[in-house]
């Protein structure tokens, strides 16, 4: 009854430690929610307001998109990345992640994938029918694969098409990529098309964040969305913008879409265009801000001779290794790890590392955002003081977890 590509599937890792978590507080536990990345601030206000303004659209839009948003989008980023994109590059969809899909069911080619890698794209990948090449990467190279290795994966067999996935910042790492120019040179001269997801660049802590796109505009396709920026998940709605050289994968994009999706909810299509159109600078600056000197407060308390750690570079994430523990699986370590501490983690296997690695992804964002966020605007100095006023769970969650990696 079902088909076998299919059974050997599972839930989302994410969203059922999300459930777990939820499960275990209703049973009265504490539980430190370091397994789900959700952002913990609040929408702009502008754009709540423009959703409740447009509550009252309710035609199908054209199935890729609102072209007042597209034009927005276009004009927002081709300012961001120095290129010149219109609204014809864009493509809406109900977040980056069901786009992703329909990417992997019409590519023809392999895709090639840097462990570790977001728990999704190699899902995605199976039910795709596409064959998966993980290159196992590096903490000296911040997690992500080098030219060469990506070379190597394409000599086998050079009239294929590939399809790479590169996540920066990183989603399990908290790292960037900075070896792009060698990435790109690859790209250049093979069959190889770049699927750059930049769902957490707005939340680089560092100015100045460069795209593979600004190396290889016409090979890279860029992702993105609402969902981590501005605290809008919940709305579903991201893009692609693909370029004029692969207007071909863009055509047959909006078929699927057609046969799936339609279109994107009116009313946020329509709300989504302020996010676009308006000034957030401020707002992204204070959230970016809040979570660099959250993720570096765990980073300078977690590292020791038995934690492995480096320190964030954007987004919500770190993964830390427990170089004193010996588990048959970091799945295992992890289960351990709630039952002891209460602290939700996600094992590095479920980003394609090593299952014998004592990897995990550590989520910091089990905090009150919108209390971290008014405090802010009246003093942007973030101290200890004020991290352990509005994340005290971080602090706490921190504490045991490494107690738990100090003891016998």
């Amino acid at each position: 009854m079902i088909k076998n590509i299919i059974k050997n599937l599972k839930p989302s890792s994410t969203l059922l430690m999300n459930e777990e978590s939820k499960k275990l507080e209703k049973e009265g536990k504490q539980i430190f929610k370091f397994g789900f990345g959700q952002s913990p601030f609040q929408i702009p206000e502008d754009m709540v307001n423009e959703l409740k303004k447009n509550s009252h659209q309710n035609k199908y839009l054209p199935m890729q998109g609102l072209p007042e948003l597209r034009d927005a989008v276009a004009l927002y980023t081709s300012n961001k990345k120095g290129n010149n994109y219109k609204a014809d590059n864009v493509i809406i969809g109900p977040g980056s992640k069901e786009l992703m899909f329909l990417l992997h069911i019409l590519f023809d080619g392999d895709v090639i994938l840097p462990a570790p890698s977001w728990v999704s794209y190699a899902p995605q990948a199976i039910i795709g029918r596409n064959k998966v090449h993980w290159i196992e990467t590096k903490r000296e190279n911040n997690w992500f694969p080098t030219g060469e290795e990506i070379e190597k994966v394409i000599s086998k067999n050079k009239n294929k098409n590939y399809l790479l996935f590169l996540n920066s910042p990183n989603n399990p790492s908290g790292q960037i990529c900075e070896n792009l120019d060698e990435i790109a040179t690859v790209a250049n001269k093979n069959n190889l098309i770049i699927l750059s997801d930049e769902i957490y660049s707005e939340l680089s802590f560092n100015t100045g964040f460069k795209s593979i796109s600004n190396f290889c505009p016409e090979k890279t396709i860029i992702s993105t969305g609402l969902s981590k920026w501005c605290g809008a998940g919940g709305w579903r709605l991201g893009y692609f913008i693909i370029p004029d050289s692969l207007k071909e994968i863009k055509n047959k994009l909006k078929v699927l879409a057609s046969e799936t999706f339609s279109s994107v909810s009116a009313p946020i299509q329509y709300a989504a265009i302020s996010a676009y159109q308006n000034d957030h600078s401020s707002y992204i600056r204070n959230s970016s801000n809040i979570l660099k000197n959250v993720g570096e407060y765990v980073y300078e308390n977690l590292k020791s001779n038995n934690v492995i750690i480096s320190k964030p570079k954007g987004g919500f994430y770190l993964m830390p290794e427990f170089v004193n523990k010996n588990f048959s699986t970091s799945s295992e370590m992890c289960k351990t790890i709630l039952k002891d501490t209460g602290v939700a983690l996600l094992p590095g296997s479920d980003f394609g590392c090593s299952e014998k690695k004592m990897l995990a992804r550590l989520s910091f964002t089990d905090f009150d955002g919108s209390s971290f966020m008014n405090d802010i605007k009246k003093n942007k100095n973030i101290d200890l003081n004020s991290i352990n006023n509005f994340a005290p769970k971080i602090i706490e969650g921190t504490k045991k977890l490494r107690e738990w990696s100090e003891s016998a």
